[in-house]
């Protein structure tokens, strides 16, 4: 048995009572949004790739209703009707969205946004849905009563999912959704990196409430899988000379190890142990090992205080 195919340790994912690996395969990338990644993804492809994730040991894959305005549900939805549904133990999340015609973020249109997951999925029910970016609307329109959080809650209760959470960016803003003491999760993405340290305190906080935290996007988009000479953007967006050349001085000091950057990137993440899970970009059927492998390379402990040392300074990020 190769490394790429040997079952992951199982993590409890915080009060949930679900199990999962610590990496989980991400649904965005696959979904063909060259908008947010710089490329696109062949349908034919993506099916392959999400052929190879339900085949592989990692037992769990994160979508949206979002991603690619459905197109990322409905690949994955394909793929599980071949295999008659998810394989035993396999544990799939997604996220309800706004409308991306006319932004409503409505209890009306989280509803909507739930049926055609479920529709596109094949399924009758999920295991764990976020509130995704909540970041478009107020904290207090997202609060209010016979509001979109209350329709979750409401979701939840009617057995349509079996746990809810929070997934989305400004660390003030979901910080603020993490102590309603609503959610069972909370998901950060791209702010709690080899780069990027903002969402420490968040974490901090999640985890010590209960929450299970899954961090998404430790390669930042691409960056820190790729390197600044190869993809200069971070989060989405052109990255600045600052991010850029301490990615470049992380990465040198990963090959003076002999460490793959982004094996550096995935395991800064999978080695903290507020953290439940990994959310990892894959979007060609051979990554799905080749990612396998690099979250179980070899890494000397003392790369670490090294990398430490250069991430971007708190007070360079705004996002």
């Amino acid at each position: 048995m190769t490394a790429a195919t040997e079952a992951f340790p199982p993590r409890r994912l915080g009060r949930t009572g679900l199990w999962v690996p610590e990496i989980c395969f991400g649904g965005g990338a696959l979904a063909s949004m060259p908008a947010a990644f710089g490329y696109d993804v062949p349908e034919e492809r993506a099916l392959e790739t999400v052929r190879a994730v339900l085949r592989g040991p990692v037992g769990f894959l994160d979508t949206a209703a979002g991603y690619g305005d459905g197109r990322g549900e409905r690949i994955i939805g394909t793929a599980l009707a071949e295999l008659g549904g998810p394989p035993p133990g396999f544990v799939l999340s997604t996220k309800v969205d706004r409308s991306p015609v006319t932004g409503d973020y409505s209890a009306a249109q989280v509803r909507r946004s739930l049926e055609g997951s479920l529709e596109r999925l094949g399924l009758d029910r999920v295991q764990l849905l976020y509130l995704h970016d909540p970041e478009h609307i107020s904290f207090q329109d997202g609060m209010a009563p016979g509001g979109p959080v209350e329709e979750l809650v409401r979701i939840h209760e009617e057995g349509l999912a079996q746990h809810i959470g929070v997934a989305g960016g400004p660390v003030g803003l979901m910080a603020r959704y993490v102590a309603t003491g609503v959610f069972d999760v909370l998901l950060t993405h791209n702010r709690w990196t080899l780069i990027d340290r903002s969402a420490d305190q968040l974490i901090t906080a999640a985890h010590a409430a209960g929450l299970a935290v899954v961090n998404a996007a430790p390669f930042g988009g691409g960056l820190l899988a790729k390197g600044p000479d190869r993809h200069a953007r971070y989060a989405y967006t052109q990255a600045d000379a600052v991010v850029l050349d301490r990615v470049r001085e992380i990465a040198a000091a990963c090959a003076e190890h002999g460490v793959p950057l982004p094996a550096a990137a995935i395991q800064f993440s999978t080695r903290d142990p507020r953290i439940s899970a990994t959310v990892l970009g894959v979007t060609r059927p051979e990554r799905v090992a080749e990612t396998i492998e690099l979250s179980r390379w070899s890494i000397p402990e003392g790369l670490w205080p090294t990398l430490d040392a250069l991430a971007a300074p708190s007070d360079h990020w705004q996002h």
